[in-house]
């Protein structure tokens, strides 16, 4: 017998905050790269970056992530 393919409350619950999780990961890189001015393509494809490109934004992002833990724990 077929399996259901019906997601459960849960389920879609997860779904929904995976989904708002990875907006705001995405909002947080477009702005670690405008920051460092580099411009990244809509759409996730990015393999134009350089090394150099690709870690200054991985790095702003990393200094911004420990401001806001920072902040969160005064």
């Amino acid at each position: 017998m077929p399996k259901s393919t019906k997601k459960s409350g849960s389920t879609t619950k997860k779904a929904t905050s995976q989904a708002k999780s990875n907006q705001s990961f995405n909002k947080m890189k477009q702005e670690a790269a405008n920051t460092v001015g580099v411009k990244l393509n809509q759409g996730g494809d990015n393999g134009h970056l350089t090394s150099r490109e690709a870690g200054s934004i991985g790095g702003q992002m990393v200094k911004k992530m420990i401001e806001s833990y920072e902040q969160s724990n005064k």
